[in-house]
């Protein structure tokens, strides 16, 4: 079978059509060019090229090999530059896990930031609560994910990635019975609705350990694993709720939001320490230190 080598000194004789023009192009004498052509035209089984002294000319079997020689040169060069790309994490493929609220503000800008480091990356993104994102991580399902401080095992490694004001979301119709600076004091013994301990356990467990610290015992109707289910059962006048920053996009109509007096939430990124995936090697390298956040 010929090789690439040979193709590229075809080529360039097709294009240049002169056999000194064409070594001298390959950094070549023309004995050694002349060689690659006549090989070539051994293993091809037909002649490719006319020549005399004065001409150089296309056989009509050399015109029809000229195109597809000048295919196969251009994809084996798309393959390498592929090759590289993907060595550096600059094409191939990165699943994402990511939490409701973070798929309102920080999400977005992710991928933004991603995309123009990377904008020949594909891309799997999939909601899901935090819980359900470690279990996917440790099972290899996932590369990435953004989510709310967890548990952590060994094989899991994480970086903050943003901090958020905790907002208080209350009925409009109720907003003037509640502080313009609301504290966690505020919801002592007042209609709530919490965090699943199940699908949103990060964010239930810091609540209730901020709510222990402070000595607020808020009257608990419901447990809501999704943000948006949350602020529809405040809108409703069920009871108020606590709700990242992020989640104000959502703009419920009949909702009042005041940020907390007290400190933010965090969320995080996180991945298997053994995940060779030369793609989330690029997103901790050049994305992540763009966040700023630690």
């Amino acid at each position: 079978m010929f090789e690439l080598s040979q193709l590229r000194c075809f080529v360039a004789v097709a294009e240049e059509l002169h056999f000194s023009k064409a070594a001298e192009r390959l950094n070549m004498t023309q004995p050694p060019l002349s060689r690659q052509i006549r090989l070539l035209e051994h293993h091809v089984g037909v002649q490719l090229l006319e020549r005399n002294s004065r001409a150089v000319r296309l056989t009509a079997a050399g015109q029809a090999f000229f195109q597809e020689a000048s295919r196969m040169l251009r994809i084996a060069e798309e393959a390498v530059f592929a090759a590289r790309r993907a060595a550096k994490g600059e094409q191939g493929r990165l699943a994402i896990g990511f939490t409701s609220a973070s798929g309102y503000s920080l999400l977005p800008e992710i991928v933004h930031r991603l995309r123009e480091c990377a904008p020949c990356v594909t891309l799997t993104l999939k909601e899901l609560v935090s819980t359900v994102q470690v279990e996917s991580l440790n099972a290899g399902e996932l590369d990435l994910g953004v989510l709310r401080p967890h548990a952590m095992n060994r094989e899991l490694e994480s970086r903050r990635i943003a901090t958020e004001a905790l907002m208080l979301a209350v009925p409009e119709a109720e907003a003037g019975r509640w502080p313009a600076t609301p504290t966690l004091a505020c919801l002592h013994g007042k209609p709530f609705v919490m965090y699943s301990p199940f699908e949103a356990r990060p964010f239930y467990l810091m609540l209730s350990e901020r709510f222990a610290r402070a000595g607020v015992v808020p009257d608990v109707v419901e447990h809501i694993g999704q943000v948006h289910t949350m602020l529809a059962l405040v809108r409703a006048g069920v009871g108020a709720a606590l709700i990242a920053q992020g989640a104000a996009r959502l703009q419920f109509d009949g909702i009042v939001l005041r940020p907390m007096a007290t400190e933010p939430v965090e969320m995080v990124c996180t991945w298997r320490r053994d995940n060779a995936n030369p793609v989330l090697q690029l997103f901790k390298e050049r994305v992540l230190p763009s966040f700023g956040a630690g």
